[in-house]
């Protein structure tokens, strides 16, 4: 049988990157799966690959009224969701004098806010057991220059993991989090760079890996089926670090 048989399962950010790759190895392992994203025509061709079966819900992830109005849908169309991937980010990196309070907010509402009261949108279309894994951060881990207010954010997120999993445990709800180490992904040419910055970045975040290259989000996608899968249900309120060892070695 399938890993995930069975299974409902919501992933945030799911048009490209990471948050594809593990709607493509959901739906592999039997999920009935529902993505979101901002960009329509993103997710046009993410409905294209995934599948008829896949729903893909135009949402922004930092609008809290959008939560709610997520949550109310997938409650006409699903009788349960026994799986949630928080994978919408902004991972907006930028000097600490070249932050303002409107960018800020924005990141802050998108990676942290966003993902705490989707949840508690949540809370009565999830099954028991079921199983909320929030995306972190190695960047919560090490002193990244430029990514402080990213890495704060994560380094939120990651607490919710914890303190959601004490408080929800008896409902059956377990939250951890899965936090990727540098990872080859859309993202990295959204940071504003020209391209030869961005080469020159790159090639600096693969001499801070300890494997000697960055991860892919098929390696990411498989750990995230592991968290959604039965096999992890004794795993309650941690991190998974999928990093290559930048923050252990």
């Amino acid at each position: 049988m399938k890993r995930l048989h069975e299974k409902f399962a919501l992933i945030t950010g799911g048009t490209s990157g990471i948050g594809l790759e593990v709607a493509r190895q959901f739906c592999a392992e039997g999920a009935t799966v529902a993505i979101t994203g901002r960009d329509e025509k993103a997710l046009k061709l993410a409905k294209a690959e995934l599948g008829g079966t896949t729903l893909v819900l135009c949402s922004d992830a930092g609008d809290i009224d959008a939560q709610r109005d997520l949550a109310q849908l997938l409650v006409s169309q699903w009788p349960r969701i026994d799986v949630v991937y928080v994978n919408a980010g902004d991972v907006n990196h930028r000097s600490l004098q070249d932050w303002d309070e409107t960018t800020w907010d924005r990141l802050m509402s998108i990676n942290l806010k966003g993902p705490f009261f989707l949840i508690q949108s949540l809370l009565p279309l999830l099954a028991s057991p079921s199983s909320v894994i929030l995306c972190g951060s190695v960047s919560a881990h090490i002193g990244l220059p430029q990514s402080s207010a990213y890495a704060a954010s994560k380094a939120g997120l990651l607490s919710l993991a914890r303190t959601l999993s004490g408080e929800l445990v008896s409902r059956g709800i377990r939250v951890n989090g899965l936090s990727p180490g540098p990872t080859e992904t859309p993202a990295m040419g959204k940071l504003g760079l020209c391209p030869e910055q961005q080469r020159m970045m790159q090639d600096d975040i693969r001499k801070l890996v300890p494997v000697g290259r960055m991860g892919t989000p098929w390696e990411l996608a498989k750990a995230a089926v592991f968290l959604a899968s039965d096999e992890s249900r004794f795993v309650v309120g941690t991190e998974l670090l999928v990093d290559g060892g930048v923050s252990g070695l």
